[in-house]
């Protein structure tokens, strides 16, 4: 992400922006519902090194600097310890852990040319408060906490922050694979499911210079979730 400081407060907050997906077309339609003078669609598998680095020197060519890294990618598959697959647990690490390791190193260098940067890693509650069913998803999240919180002792010297967003029940596709009832999310403290929108406000503080002394920071954004709920 690349800040554009002479563009109106709008959907985009002033940001051009690079949508990575692992169909161009989807990256492409999702571009065009923010702008296209505001987002670049790219081809990105995250568990690619090599596309990786295309996508970032697709980023930097086209707006000469890269600010902010959002590391979204995710997946769960629920099943038992015991039912879980060597192929299940190692996808999960190659879309949860690897994809985060590969695109820190990918957009350092960058980062480190400007002497500032900010890296936000999507990690997940699971990371400290599994549910059921998630041994490994939770596990891959949890290894995500220890890579983010190392990464920042190497390069917060460098002007680079790197903080994460702890996400608790969203609606996403996610949580519809999991079959999950929204009525447990009307027990919770604040009572409703999260929405896409409540990640994004906290991304976008973590990415501006609203953040600028934090780094290896949390923010849970779960409702209350993990508080408990208001069962009585």
């Amino acid at each position: 992400m690349a800040k554009e400081k002479e563009l109106p407060n709008t959907s985009h907050l002033g940001a051009k922006i690079a949508i990575g997906a692992r169909s161009l077309e989807e990256a492409k339609q999702v571009a065009l519902e923010i702008g296209e003078d505001h987002a670049l669609p790219v081809k990105l598998d995250v568990t690619q090194e090599r596309e990786w680095e295309l996508a970032v020197q697709s980023l930097v060519a086209k707006y000469n600097q890269l600010d902010v890294l959002m590391n979204n990618a995710g997946v769960l598959i629920r099943n038992s310890l015991m039912d879980t697959t060597i192929e299940e647990y190692q996808q999960q690490i190659n879309v949860n852990q690897l994809n985060v390791f590969q695109g820190i190193k990918a957009v350092v260098p960058q980062m480190e040319k400007q002497q500032k940067g900010s890296i936000i890693n999507n990690v997940s509650v699971s990371s400290f408060a599994p549910i059921r069913y998630s041994s490994a998803y939770a596990s891959t999240k949890a290894a995500v906490v220890a890579l983010s919180k190392s990464a920042e002792i190497e390069l917060g010297p460098k002007g680079i922050r790197v903080n994460m967003i702890h996400p608790g029940g969203i609606e996403t596709q996610m949580l519809e694979d999991d079959r999950t009832s929204h009525s447990f999310y009307q027990s919770i403290p604040l009572g409703r499911v999260g929405q896409p929108i409540d990640i994004a406000r906290a991304a976008a503080f973590l990415a501006s210079d609203e953040s600028s002394y934090c780094t290896g920071a949390e923010i849970v954004v779960d409702g209350g979730m993990t508080l408990g709920t208001n069962d009585q």
